[in-house]
This record gives structure tokens, sequence and C-alpha cells, in this order.
């Protein structure tokens, strides 16, 4: 067999590729996940495998295996595929999942996190750790497991189920998720979600005395406010029970209100009267005009003022500093958690994948965890190279990096020894800069081309 050249519209995934063929990605699931069904063609892992490949090529229905996976013979062939199977199939063996395969695919993402994760190797001496533990309400239809009416934003009267996430803020890495009926809030798998968290980060006491947790109002409930304090961590959080916020924040006097500098309409205070937990805490209110009306909320925090100041972003000097940088630094959560939400929903089809089965919809979720990691640590390899401003999301990764054109080049064992990336794509030139001496390193060739 001479060798040959293919031209491809996902010419830049075979960089993707090589990176999980070195980090042995499915190797390690292989070996750890047992799925009990017979294997005629396709053995189950290798079915998730072609989920998983239509995560990360922009499907998002399981139906578009058929279209986005199956096809594209040079695609499968990059990631290890000789051939992929048939949605329907996929999906039977979904609904083969296991309490114990779930725990098995965690055991093995724990295994990866460990040896590849960047937030695993946080240096705590240096810097405090930052975590964002949210739940994000996930539509399904009534007759799935777990699906029951609940809040779910812009949609008040639909059914779902709620995702518990955390969210290594620092490193834009998904530590742990769980699935949870759609009644529920945060504060139902909030110890869960932390002990998920200190397993996969092994953090020991003096990791947690330097690790913030940053939670809205669903986790803050005395009790659990109380539990996170007793296990050492620092806080950030919105206290639980608008009504409560109210008649705190009605005892702050008319003169110690502070206008917001950011938002005109929003006005901050600390509070004189606080609420007493096992360890000490410093408490603000916070209330938003809005229709001639007060809304009313309080923050509860111990960490220093330097970590707040750090992650508030709010640099102008102001009489009340610290007040603010409180406030601010709650607020970027909706850079954090609320930002990796919403770009996992559009950008891997989060929300639009829903089997009837619980475990076969936590399967999935997995799996969209795995592609969402691959891919920030993909992208940070990439940012390097690009202007210190320039956001690349989730949507972006999959539609435009991971879909440039190029050529492929193989040699006369069907092995991939070259590429050449269109120069003209505008995310060429980074990716080239960001993996040309790696691949150079493995003896491939990486280069640019004027197609």
């Amino acid at each position: 067999m001479k060798q040959f050249s293919i031209a491809s519209e996902q010419a830049s995934m075979a960089i993707l590729a090589q990176q999980m063929e070195r980090m042995k990605i499915w190797e390690t699931i292989g070996e750890m996940v047992h799925i009990q069904q017979k294997t005629v063609r396709h053995s189950p892992v290798q079915k998730l495998q072609d989920v998983f490949l239509n995560i990360i090529s922009g499907g998002h229905g399981l139906v578009e295996i058929n279209s986005r996976v199956r096809p594209k013979r040079v695609f499968q062939a990059l990631f290890g595929r000789g051939s992929c199977a048939e949605q329907s199939n996929v999906s039977r063996t979904l609904d083969r999942c296991t309490a114990e395969n779930i725990q098995q695919m965690r055991s093995a993402l724990l295994t990866l996190y460990v040896r590849h994760s960047p937030a695993c190797k946080h240096d705590y001496r240096k810097a405090y750790q930052v975590l964002d533990i949210d739940f994000t309400g996930l539509l399904a239809g009534r007759q799935g497991e777990l699906v029951s009416k609940g809040y779910f934003s812009d949609h008040p009267s639909k059914r779902g189920r709620q995702l518990g996430r955390v969210l290594a803020t620092r490193y834009d890495e998904i530590l742990s998720e769980r699935l949870y009926a759609g009644t529920q809030q945060l504060a139902a798998g909030l110890h869960q979600l932390v002990e998920d968290a200190e397993v996969i980060l092994n953090l020991q006491r003096a990791q947690r005395q330097r690790t913030l947790l940053r939670l809205d109002g669903g986790g803050g409930q005395d009790a659990d406010v109380n539990w996170l304090l007793e296990r050492d961590y620092l806080i950030l959080l919105k206290m639980f029970s608008g009504n409560r916020a109210r008649q705190l924040a009605q005892n702050v006097p008319p003169c110690q209100w502070i206008p917001d500098p950011r938002f005109p309409d929003r006005e901050v205070a600390w509070l004189e009267q606080t609420v007493a937990y096992m360890r000490p805490t410093r408490q603000a209110a916070v209330r938003i005009r809005h229709n001639n009306r007060f809304y009313y909320g309080v923050l509860v925090t111990n960490a220093p003022d330097s970590l707040l100041h750090e992650l508030s972003g709010f640099s102008a000097f102001h009489p009340h500093a610290n007040l603010l940088h409180l406030i601010y630094a709650y607020d970027r959560r909706s850079g954090g958690i609320e930002t990796h939400n919403r770009g996992d929903k559009q950008g891997l089809g989060l929300s639009k994948r829903n089997k009837r089965s619980a475990l076969a919809q936590e399967m999935l979720i997995l799996l969209a965890q795995l592609a969402h990691n691959l891919l920030i640590w993909f992208a940070r390899r990439l940012k390097r190279y690009l202007p210190p401003s320039f956001h690349l999301g989730m949507v972006r990764l999959v539609r435009d990096v991971l879909a440039i054109n190029g050529l492929l080049l193989f040699d006369h064992r069907a092995c991939l020894h070259s590429l050449l990336l269109d120069v003209a794509h505008p995310f060429a030139n980074a990716v080239f800069r960001a993996f040309e001496l790696e691949w150079r390193s493995t003896h491939l060739s990486l280069s640019l081309h004027k197609f």
C-alpha cells in the first residue's frame, strides 16, 4: 500500500486524538468500566467512545451519531475506531448501565484527573484553591426517572432533573457531577459534591483551610454553613431565605447603606446584627431597587480580604473597598460556574441528550464531563498564543478550533504521519504554535499550508 492523503473539514481533531492517545484515555476507561452486554461487533466501551465522538463533533442528540460520526471513517480512525455503532445500539448499551458501572466510570475519571489535571496539582502554599458549586437544570420528558417539576431558569412550568456540579474555578475544570430530582436544590447534594471534591483533590485539613467554596443561596442554610465551617473551609455564599435576609437588612441604619459604583440600583452594607455560626464570619447585606421595591440578600464569608480583593477584579480606590470586594467576588460566580453551565449546554449539548433511565443519563453526563475537561486542557495550551482578552469558550472550541480544514497524510500502514492545517483559518496559527514542538518530538509533522 502506498502513502495517501485525505482532506478533512475537521483535520484539527487529529491533534486532540493524539493527545488522548498519549494520555491513555480510553485504555484507562476500558480497563475499569465493565458493562454487562454481549459484544457482537462493538464492545460496550467502544459504544461509549462513539457517544464521546458525537459530543466533541458538536452532536447534541444521540441520533446524530448516525450523521456526525458513523459516515466519517477518517474521523473515527483518528480516535482508534475502525467503524461506528448504530445509534440505537449505543442507546441500548447506555440502558444497560448499572450503578456499579457509574461508579466504575467515576473511578476511571478520578484516575485520569489525578494523572493529568492541573487542579489536582494546585500549590496551596502559593494561592488559594477556589471551587464553585451549583445546581443547573436539565429539562426532560415527564416519563424519565428523577424527572419532576422544579426550578428551571426561564422555564418555570417545565419538568426535568437537576445537575450538581463542582468547578475548580482557577482551572475551569469540572471535578464532579451528580444527578438529582428536579424538585431538589443545592442543599440536597452539597455534602456529596464537597466530599467528591475532597477525594479528587485529596483535600486534607491544611488544604481545606486554603480552599474557598462559593455557593448560591441553595447552599446557605445554617446547618450547611456550619458543616462547611467545621470542615475548615473558607466560604463565600448567599444566605438561604429572602425573608430572613430582608429582616436582617432592615436593621441596618439608612446612613450605612453604600451606593454600588458599578450598579446604580444596588446598595450594600455591613450587617451590625449578624447570624451566629459556629465560627466567626463577616456578613454583608445587599439590596436592589426594582420597580420602586427593594429586594434583599445577605452574603456570608470568612475569607481574607486579600483573596476577596483578588477575586473581585475591582482595583479602584474606594473608602469601602473591602465591602465591595466581598460583593464583587460573589458576583464573579456569573463568570465562573454559570458561564460553564451555559457553555456546556450550548457547546457540548449537555441539556439535549436525555435518557429515561437516570443511570443512563448519568453516564452521558460523565462522558460530557470528560469532553469538557479534555477540551479545557487543549484550550489551555492554545490560549498562550491568543490575545489575553480573548475568550475561548466551549462553543468556539467545538465549532471552530476542532473544525480547521486540512490535509491528513498517512503512511503505507495507514498511520498518520503528517497534518497540514489551512493557514487561512483564524485559529490555525495558534494551534500550530501550541502543538508543533510536541508533534515533532513524537516524529509527527504539523505544518501550515495554503490550500
